[in-house]
């Protein structure tokens, strides 16, 4: 890694793949503008090394070990609410992206993204913009004119697509078969679909459910 100068935006990495990691680590510390200060291979390590060396733009991975993207996005923003931090992952449901903005994230790209695209959303970022392109932000916008599902509903869908029955979700919930129908007529309208099938596809997509 290149040392920190003044003149440089100094880069924090957190990515628990290693070839990521130092591929990052390369491309960004290649740049005139810029020096790599550290870099993490889990949520709670970023944390730590942010509040060690300040950086002035942290990437960060979604998926990670110990403590995932967005909890490190929010336990470093508890330290410094104007710390700038760019989401760099190969997820783009509507509900990683939602969550990691609401976090703080000033930017999300996709690891799919070319070199100068991640370069220039650095540099963005480090002047006070936000970088999310113009699929995301289409995305971020719909996602959140949606209304959201409620407790219940996430439980009675997520059992629904572990292959569920009716009558094994009411039992499993502790509630009626009718309330299980209300709670699924009530999921189909907030997902706009017509089908158990079509609601555990959409719900997917969206990343609301593990399968």
């Amino acid at each position: 890694m290149k040392p920190a100068t003044p003149d440089k935006i100094r880069v924090l990495i957190a990515d628990d793949h290693i070839t990521v990691l130092e591929g990052l680590a390369s491309i960004i510390s290649r740049q005139a503008d810029m020096a790599v200060l550290a870099q993490a291979s889990d949520g709670v390590e970023v944390v730590a090394l942010w509040g060690k060396h300040h950086p002035d733009i942290t990437l960060v991975d979604l998926r990670m070990p110990t403590l995932d993207g967005v909890g490190a996005i929010e336990a470093i923003r508890r330290q410094d609410p104007s710390a700038r931090l760019i989401v760099l992952t190969t997820f783009d449901t509507d509900t990683d992206l939602l969550n990691a903005v609401k976090a703080g994230a000033q930017g999300y790209l996709l690891k799919d993204s070319g070199r100068e695209e991640l370069l220039d959303c650095i540099r963005r970022v480090h002047r006070g913009e936000t970088c999310l392109p113009a699929s995301l932000v289409q995305k971020l916008a719909t996602s959140l004119h949606r209304e959201p599902l409620t407790a219940r509903e996430a439980e009675v869908l997520q059992l629904l697509a572990d292959g569920k029955s009716n009558k094994e979700i009411s039992t499993a919930l502790c509630i009626s078969e009718a309330t299980v129908k209300s709670h699924l007529g009530s999921i189909f309208r907030k997902l706009d679909v017509l089908s158990r099938t079509e609601a555990i596809a959409t719900a997917n997509k969206r990343g609301l459910i593990k399968l």
